[in-house]
C-alpha cells in the first residue's frame, strides 16, 4: 500500500509509520494502543518492539526449527505441502532465511517421486 503512496521529502517509512495503526487488529491493537507516546520513532523501532512482543526468542526459534525440518508429509499432494511450506514462512516473517535457503528446504523436504517430478518439470 505504501508503495502507491508517494509524497514529495515524504520517506516511505514515514509514511508506513502513518498508516501502520489502521492494519492492527485484537491483541496488536491493544498493544500499539498502551506504547508511550513517541516511543516510536522510526520504522525500525517499530519492527524491533513488535517483533519482540508477539516473537518472543522461544517462538522464533520454534518457528525457524519449524521451517527449516520441514518434509512433505505421506500422501500429501504437492500443491498442499507448498501451501504448508508458504504457511510456516508467513507465521515467522522475521525468519532471514534467504530466497535460496526457502527454494533448497522446501525441495529437500519433498518426497523423492516429488522432487523427480519438479525435476523432469523443469528440464
Amino acid at each position: 500500500m505504501t508503495a502507491t503512496l508517494k509524497y514529495r521529502d515524504v520517506p516511505n517509512d514515514a509514511i508506513k509509520l502513518m498508516h501502520f495503526p489502521y492494519s492492527l487488529e485484537d491483541r496488536a491493537r491493544i498493544w500499539y494502543e498502551k506504547e508511550p507516546p513517541n516511543s516510536i520513532l522510526t520504522w525500525e523501532d517499530l519492527v524491533n518492539k513488535f517483533v519482540n512482543q508477539f516473537f518472543p526468542p522461544s517462538k522464533t526459534t520454534h518457528l525457524k526449527n519449524e521451517i527449516s525440518r520441514f518434509t512433505q508429509r505421506f500422501d500429501e499432494p504437492f500443491s498442499e505441502a507448498w501451501d504448508r511450506f508458504k504457511e510456516l514462512l508467513r507465521a515467522c516473517p522475521h525468519h532471514g532465511f534467504s530466497e535460496l535457503t526457502q527454494i533448497d528446504t522446501f525441495y529437500n523436504g519433498l518426497t523423492e517421486q516429488d522432487r523427480d517430478s519438479l525435476n523432469a518439470a523443469s528440464g
